[in-house]
């Protein structure tokens, strides 16, 4: 009996495991699409016009300009 009650509380604690795995992996995947769609807003805006990143560097302070071109092509 008590090895029943061991191999029953092995197998909800793996069951438990898979589900709290499951639930990682969709919240990863959520993620990953949220950040495909910026990706793409500003891959799209930049076909359009433009970008300038102004950043300032963590180790010496400096400022850094990042400036970001593309050309859009003509659609028939």
């Amino acid at each position: 009996m008590a090895q029943d009650r061991k191999s029953n509380s092995v197998a909800e604690d793996t069951k438990a495991n898979i589900e709290r795995i499951n639930k990682r992996l969709e919240m990863l995947d959520d993620r990953l699409d949220n950040i495909d769609s910026m990706v793409t807003a500003v891959a799209e805006r930049v076909m359009k016009q433009p970008i300038t990143l102004n950043l300032t560097c963590s180790k010496c302070g400096k400022p850094i300009e990042i400036a970001l071109l593309g050309l859009e092509k003509m659609r028939k």
